[in-house]
């Protein structure tokens, strides 16, 4: 009760400085709504397969024992996989591997270590202890989910508006924007989410390349809306410009290298962190900058000029009119500094893509509830939006969530949206 009466004592005042900051359309158009929709999402859940979850969780334990057991083999005897300072001595004493990143407690035995480790000596315990640390993470967050099952048979999380500074949502209780994608044994865990009792399916849909679409956008760079436009594969076509080929020329490596440096622009790449990202030299990388920028001059300029913006006025912006405020770009403090214009370089770009499928959201919530559909939003996961579909309405549904997306904001390189169905998460994002 104490909490409230403050709370609504600072009513006034703060809504005298969302007026002074231009913030009352974003407060009350977006984010109002999105916390009432929010809340429902939250009641409503998402329903899970415990059997599978548990066949799951046991499977990974499986793995991390086994491992652990060929990772002693190695060695010869028994250590504590887990243990930092057993790791040290058997690395770096009785193997003699090549020292790694030198930390207070001795080098360092991160996962990005042994990795460099491995890419480095080849030896197999290496191999063993990478397996170890995936396979244990990923039995975690099964563990988590287990844990989470309410007595409906679903996961309630609960959303979060205020964590991330971008505007991005994030989710406790479990973390459900967590469920790793990047290796089939992750993106199994998705299997075990269901549609629930009454409901036939899952229908996914994400949005395509949105924080590049939202580069072309903000920069206005010619080329790059002209990518786009083409309808071709966009990293092959800007590889093509780049490499100063044709489009059918570009192998998998030009591609690669392409397509990790245009994401990696949007959050402030150094060239030699592309260079590491692409293991190629420094020099190599910055040429390949260099021969970017002049090629895509309208997105050398934007990188420019949004930092420049963002120094003079103490803060970013985007499309929404959300602010970031990044009082270090002016700090003397060379460290914090670079932070603070990585930052600005990102916030209009990230916060814009947490802008657009909040509005996303909103619109298909209100196209159901207008429409007299039975199906209902269950999940909003980065850029993808996850709808529990009752029968007869598949078609319907998933026409409503594409035309509902891709009309959220009218950016120069127009929304893409794809979708699918299917009986769990994962069949449907697939």
């Amino acid at each position: 009760m104490t909490s409230a009466r403050v709370l609504f004592s600072l009513r006034d005042s703060l809504t005298r400085e969302l007026k002074e900051r231009n913030l009352n359309e974003l407060f009350n158009s977006m984010e109002l709504p999105i916390a009432e929709l929010l809340a429902r999402m939250e009641s409503i859940g998402v329903a899970v397969n415990r059997k599978e979850l548990e066949k799951l969780y046991e499977f990974f334990e499986g793995e991390v024992r086994r491992e652990t057991i060929a990772a002693h083999d190695c060695v010869g005897h028994e250590f504590n996989v887990a243990s930092p300072k057993q790791l040290q001595v058997v690395l770096f004493d009785e193997l003699n591997l090549p020292k790694t990143k030198k930390i207070k407690t001795g080098f360092t035995t991160d996962a990005e270590s042994l990795d460099w480790l491995r890419e480095k000596t080849g030896h197999p315990l290496l191999t063993h202890l990478l397996r170890i640390r995936e396979t244990k993470k990923l039995s975690s967050t099964v563990e988590g989910l287990i844990s989470e099952i309410a007595p409906d048979g679903r996961i309630h999380t609960h959303f979060q508006q205020t964590v991330a500074a971008t505007g991005r949502l994030s989710s406790t209780g479990p973390n459900l924007q967590n469920i790793p994608v990047r290796t089939e044994e992750g993106r199994t865990i998705r299997n075990a989410f269901i549609a629930g009792k009454g409901y036939v399916g899952l229908l996914t849909a994400d949005y395509s390349q949105i924080e590049m679409r939202i580069m072309a956008h903000l920069s206005n760079d010619e080329k790059l809306l002209a990518a786009f436009e083409s309808g071709e594969d966009l990293h092959a076509t800007i590889a093509a410009v780049i490499f100063g080929v044709k489009a059918s020329e570009v192998d998998s490596e030009m591609r690669r290298q392409i397509k990790a440096m245009s994401y990696g622009l949007a959050y402030g790449l150094s060239s030699y962190g592309l260079s590491a990202q692409l293991d190629i030299s420094p020099g190599e990388a910055q040429g390949l900058m260099d021969t970017y920028f002049q090629r895509f001059g309208g997105i050398r300029d934007y990188l420019k000029t949004v930092v420049e913006e963002a120094r003079k006025v103490g803060y970013t912006e985007t499309i929404m009119g959300r602010r970031r405020y990044l009082p270090d770009l002016m700090s003397d403090n060379r460290m914090r500094r670079d932070v603070a214009e990585r930052m600005a370089l990102n916030a209009p770009i990230q916060g814009s893509a947490a802008d657009i499928i909040k509005l996303a959201m909103l619109r298909v919530d209100s196209a159901i509830t207008e429409g007299g559909f039975t199906s209902r939003l269950l999940l909003q996961i980065h850029d993808e939006l996850i709808v529990e579909i009752v029968k007869g309405e598949e078609i319907a549904m998933t026409e409503l969530v594409k035309r509902e997306m891709g009309a959220a904001y009218p950016l120069r390189a127009p929304l893409d949206v794809s979708a699918g169905l299917g009986l769990t998460w994962h069949e449907a994002a697939h």
